[in-house]
């Protein structure tokens, strides 16, 4: 009988010495998962398709993540979920653990990026934007603005101008470029329709489109969101008229590459087809993309009787129903540059 109380304390001391390995091997798991990564700032990372549990620990020890530790295969066979990972783009921070690193994986929740577009830009500042903007894929490389236009579908005009609501876009990794334009149009297309059916009655336009390419000239015509309707009241009142629009963004947009900064007199007189002062009516596409102000504006002018706006040389313009006072005002403004000088 001795014997077998002697085994059944060995055994005792045997479970006992195995639970107290366990646990210290689990608070030194434990230890390990709640361990801060080591880095020294926010950054990237990105777990490709495929990686299995040895190539992610390969990977974090190369990056120096973490350090070389037989730990971390314990760790995923402890939990589980944390080895559920998914390939992505993370954004990894200074302050993160090991553990919650990995549970950032198993979420999938990707890093987001963003891309600001702003009221006003041309379809060329969006391509270098998009060009300059990282993780994204890049699909629209050497194509035109008509080929453009055809990728997304755009049946109104041969261009994108326009066409693109100007906004701060956010993205995962891996998205491409048509993927964000494509958003870009479908909100423009969706609020340049909402906004022309809801549209004051008797404006010059024969189609939304038209309304589209005047709310680009308001936009690129002044920036005090208070002066918008005012300066879209000109140009109705000026096409209702039958006077030529005669506004230097036009012109500006008609030179192209040649435009360096000045108009000069020349300019104004060379025939393109966005030449406001050589042409009548307007330009047969939008200049700029138009923010929803703009869009309003266009679609709700001010009733006045103003025919002429000038530079006030205080950040605004002055308006002025006939040509006697537009002149006065323009010699104000020049006078204000000269004093300034």
């Amino acid at each position: 009988m001795k014997w077998k109380k002697r085994l059944f304390a060995l055994l005792v001391l045997i479970v006992i010495m195995a639970a107290i390995l366990l646990y210290a091997g689990y608070e030194k798991v434990e230890k390990f998962a709640d361990q801060t990564l080591t880095i020294k700032q926010d950054r990237i990372f990105t777990l490709s398709a495929g990686i299995g549990r040895h190539g992610l620990e390969a990977l974090l020890v190369r990056d120096n993540l973490i350090e070389d530790s037989h730990i971390f295969p314990w760790l995923l066979r402890l939990e589980p979920k944390l080895a559920e990972f998914k390939a992505g783009t993370y954004q990894l921070t200074r302050e993160m653990t090991l553990r919650e690193m990995l549970q950032l994986f198993s979420s999938g929740k990707e890093a987001q990026f963003t891309v600001r577009f702003v009221e006003g830009g041309r379809l060329s500042d969006w391509w270098k934007i998009l060009q300059q903007s990282e993780y994204l894929k890049h699909e629209l490389d050497n194509k035109d603005a008509r080929e453009l236009a055809e990728i997304l579908d755009i049946k109104d005009a041969d261009t994108l101008e326009g066409w693109l609501y100007p906004d701060t876009y956010h993205y995962t990794a891996g998205t491409s470029d048509v993927a964000l334009l494509k958003r870009a149009y479908r909100r423009m297309k969706m609020t340049l329709e909402e906004e022309w059916n809801a549209r004051d009655k008797n404006l010059p336009y024969k189609n939304a489109y038209e309304m589209l390419i005047m709310a680009s000239i308001i936009e690129k015509e002044t920036g005090v969101e208070a002066e918008r309707t005012k300066v879209a009241s000109v140009f109705i009142n000026r096409l209702r008229l039958n006077m030529r629009l005669q506004t230097d963004p036009t012109v500006i947009y008609g030179l192209g590459e040649k435009y360096t900064g000045t108009i000069f007199r020349k300019d104004l007189t060379t025939l393109t087809p966005y030449n406001t002062y050589m042409i009548n009516g307007l330009p047969p596409t939008p200049i700029a993309m138009p923010g929803l102000a703009s869009i309003k504006a266009a679609a709700h002018p001010a009733k006045t009787e103003f025919l002429y706006f000038v530079a006030n040389g205080k950040g605004g313009h002055t308006f002025t129903a006939n040509l006697a006072a537009h002149n006065k005002a323009v010699n104000i403004y020049r006078q204000g540059l000269k004093q300034d000088k």
